[in-house]
């Protein structure tokens, strides 16, 4: 069988289009005793296993708090409300919109700061040089699941006063110095959305040690109503019902064994795609453990022959589904764009990293064969770079929008 890429006239190397994603979910008889019984009392939401999921999770993040909400999007705008976020807030472009969203919805401005190239998450150095006496606080993000620099930027909070909050969207599975992330800051907030290593279908955690705060987001997700049907504070429909906490539940406790088989997958990419010229990977702490949200890597056009686009478009060809997170970087959106022209140069890295930025399909049960046929389907579009630009110049440019990460 001839070996030329896809893009090329060859055969490509999946039958069926092979998803960037794929939720290692439980069976259902394992779960189906608790659906029964909530469609048998009618308690879909508010109920017991919901208290039950709160418990395990801050006993498993080892934090007083943790409170479940409808999506990490909206964790992050009741904790934005309960910090009082109304001044700068540092936080970074490469990331994606809904860490930076809620904080115009609490009326805060954002202050974009670039990343380390190493690492790809906010540089702590460029977060103290962008403190002025309007900035109120940091925002972090542990992107795709590399904790963040959490020492170096809690000691820089604690110096100039400021609230410090983690985006733990990717977190879940994450290990900070051997803990699990989630008890650093005012507060840390996850996503459990189905392309995260602990899925409850939709849904997220407040996870704080400020009592504040957790009464905050609780009353927050209730309308702000505290029980009287009167309101402290105009706050949201954020409850997560249910059948997102059952899920959630036996989730957690596949979420180990998950994120161990998950590094064994990106180990097995690491070790078959560095071989090839030209292609760079995130940085992680020898003391902690990346969840490995996405798989990422950086595409140098110099030293593999194409850009990270080409190789895009060629994957395709083969059936490879792919992303390029996070690019556009939010500076660029066009809900930010008129409000920050002059970051336009001002955040080289960011700008960088999301240019050359490919994410590839992961998931924790993946198997070994499919590792090494989206290995070996990078490796035979390196073999054919010149070919492949040429075919790549004669193809409609194919975009993915952003997808939540």
């Amino acid at each position: 069988m001839s070996d030329k890429p896809a893009i090329l006239g060859g055969t490509p190397l999946f039958s069926e289009r092979l998803p960037i994603v794929q939720p290692t979910l439980p069976d259902y008889e394992t779960i189906a005793p608790q659906v029964r019984e909530i469609l048998a009392t009618g308690m879909l939401t508010k109920g017991r296993y919901l208290r039950q999921f709160e418990e395990r999770l801050a006993d498993y993040l080892g934090v007083k708090h943790a409170v479940c909400v409808s999506s990490c999007t909206l964790g992050l705008a009741l904790t934005y409300q309960g910090l009082g976020l109304k001044g700068q807030v540092i936080v970074p472009s490469f990331t994606f919109m809904a860490t930076v969203h809620p904080l115009l919805w609490v009326g805060a401005e954002p202050v974009f700061v670039d990343i380390d190239s190493g690492t790809w998450n906010i540089d702590p150095a460029r977060v103290e040089a962008a403190i002025t006496k309007s900035t109120i606080a940091i925002v972090a993000v542990h992107n795709f699941g590399n904790p963040a620099a959490v020492a170096e930027l809690e000691a820089i909070a604690r110096r100039y006063g400021l609230r410090l909050i983690f985006d733990a969207a990717h977190g879940f599975g994450s290990l900070y110095r051997g803990r699990p992330v989630g008890g650093s800051g005012d507060a840390e907030v996850f996503s459990l959305s189905p392309t995260k290593l602990l899925v409850a279908g939709e849904g997220g955690v407040v996870a704080t040690n400020r009592d504040d705060l957790a009464s905050h987001v609780r009353v927050g997700r209730e309308y702000g109503n505290p029980g009287d049907y009167g309101s402290d504070f105009p706050g949201l429909n954020a409850r997560m019902p249910e059948f997102n906490a059952i899920l959630g539940l036996k989730s957690l406790e596949m979420l180990e064994e998950n994120a161990r088989r998950r590094n064994r997958v990106a180990d097995a990419f690491r070790k078959q795609l560095g071989r090839l010229p030209g292609l760079a990977f995130q940085s992680i702490h020898p003391e902690d453990r990346c969840s490995y949200k996405d798989f990422s890597l950086l595409v140098d056009e110099r030293g593999f022959g194409l850009t990270r686009d080409e190789l895009a478009l060629a994957l395709q060809a083969e059936n490879v589904d792919i992303r390029k997170y996070h690019d556009p970087p939010v500076h660029a959106h066009g809900a930010y764009r008129h409000l920050y022209p002059h970051y336009s140069d001002a955040l080289p890295v960011t700008d960088e990293v999301a240019r050359r930025s490919l994410s590839l399909p992961v998931w924790s049960h993946m198997d070994q064969a499919i590792v090494e046929g989206i290995c070996h389907a990078v490796e035979r579009i390196h073999d054919h770079a010149e070919d492949v630009r040429r075919a790549v110049a004669e193809c409609s440019p194919a975009g993915s929008g952003p997808q939540r990460s």
